[in-house]
């Protein structure tokens, strides 16, 4: 798989902890500073999936909480291309940090191969009910 940036959260479905992800191809990335990063928010993508209902979910694979959640209930991140000195950058909320969610993360976003770094953010700390535990 190809590298990409974008962004994510960890969502509870049926007790577990699913990643659900909205990327992007390096060649879409959009410059912002030094970085390539994802053009859509995690408000904006959320906010798309909810309307779509928990059946419509459910049918493209996302789980059905997201219909009645905030996107902020949810532990998320971004990944980010940082241009000089060549490197992802994985912003997530302290629970998204465990080695095996990183893991996971490194594979769904294509960075085996590439160098990466995981960061905390003020800006991604999760608020709201769908906490993890």
């Amino acid at each position: 798989m190809a590298p990409s940036v974008g962004i994510f959260w960890g969502v509870l479905d049926g007790g577990r902890t699913v990643l659900v992800t909205d990327r992007t191809t390096m060649t879409e990335a959009e410059i912002y500073g030094d970085c390539l990063t994802h053009p859509r928010g995690h408000h904006e993508v959320w906010e798309a999936w909810r309307k779509l209902g928990s059946t419509a979910l459910r049918r493209r694979g996302l789980p059905p909480a997201i219909a009645s959640y905030e996107y902020e209930a949810f532990p998320r991140g971004r990944v980010v291309y940082m241009r000089e000195p060549a490197l992802f950058t994985l912003y997530a909320d302290q629970r998204l940090q465990r080695p095996e969610t990183v893991a996971e993360l490194v594979q769904l976003f294509g960075l085996a191969s590439e160098r990466h770094a995981v960061r905390s953010d003020a800006h991604y700390r999760t608020r709201g009910g769908g906490q993890l535990t």
